[in-house]
């Protein structure tokens, strides 16, 4: 789909430093392919002088939002008549590369019972703001007024995949809040974007957690619980990254195989927490050799 199999564009690369966090990151609209395509848009809306280029006051990859014209929250470029143009292209060009891929894809499994996923970036700095900066560099035309995740939603469930989506083990007040950062309101508001598109969702952990804080936070998140509201729904499933030494080490391993027990009980189980926690000291005591070597094997 894109970079770390996303689908959104390459706004904010990390090798060679180019950019770190919490950078907007940058439009990713100036090859010739792309600007061809914005002139043809620019024309077709009676407006050619937008055609020319991509926003020339947007920063760069390490800029924040009200340190520039485009992104800043009031009167920026962003909120504009030429803002909702150059923003609506932009984005929509993302969700025609999503659905050529997924048509690809969906010929070749078709009939063969793979369940096809797409898997959607968590940009969850700068959310706090308007403009919504970081996501809108990604791709992701959302913004305070504006629901840029129900689209890319609709597109995934034209093609009966999953909306895969990551970040699911953080917590707001973990994030840096100078950054306006709100990963929880992030993934509530995607569980209620795949609720109204009926698509289902699946999640992952965006970074190594092995601590029972984090993995309570992606329970919590799992059981798709929004606003606390009780439901049907559940996440489909769940990715948890990743497999590696620190993960066997005594502690994370008991907490880890205590945490996969509570997501497989769900969270309509009847059964007290003390039960489950019991069945997975037995388990961490039965494997503890094969743990031993597991963890070896992957020293480098």
């Amino acid at each position: 789909m894109g970079p770390a199999g996303e689908l959104r564009y390459p706004s904010y690369p990390e090798e060679n430093g180019i950019w770190k966090f919490p950078g907007i990151g940058a439009f990713q609209c100036y090859d010739k392919y792309m600007l061809s395509s914005l002139k043809a848009a620019a024309e077709a809306a009676a407006k050619p002088e937008w055609g020319s280029t991509g926003p020339r006051d947007a920063g760069h990859y390490n800029s924040w939002p009200e340190d520039t014209p485009f992104f800043k929250k009031d009167g920026g470029g962003w909120n504009s008549q030429y803002g909702e143009f150059f923003l609506s292209w932009y984005s929509q060009i993302l969700i025609e590369h999503g659905e050529r891929i997924l048509s690809s894809a969906s010929s070749v499994f078709e009939a063969t019972g793979v369940k096809i996923s797409v898997k959607v970036a968590g940009i969850h700095w700068h959310y706090g703001s308007r403009s919504h900066a970081a996501e809108l560099t990604a791709g992701y035309y959302n913004t305070r007024f504006r629901d840029g995740y129900l689209p890319v939603a609709q597109m995934v469930a034209r093609y009966g995949a999953v909306f895969n989506f990551t970040c699911i083990e953080m917590r707001d007040h973990e994030q840096p809040q100078d950054a306006l950062c709100a990963p929880e309101n992030l993934v509530r508001q995607v569980g209620l974007a795949t609720k109204e598109a009926q698509v289902p969702l699946a999640g992952e952990n965006a970074l190594p957690r092995y601590d029972e804080s984090a993995h309570e936070q992606i329970l919590k998140a799992s059981s798709l619980n929004i606003d606390g509201s009780s439901n049907d729904r559940e996440m489909c499933a769940f990715t948890y990254l990743r497999m590696n030494p620190s993960l066997f080490q005594p502690d994370n391993w008991r907490r880890f195989v205590a945490f996969v027990k509570k997501m497989n009980e769900g969270k309509d189980s009847r059964r007290c927490l003390e039960q489950v926690e019991r069945e997975a000291e037995h388990f961490v005591n039965v494997t503890e050799p094969f743990v031993q070597e597991a963890a070896l094997a992957l020293m480098p």
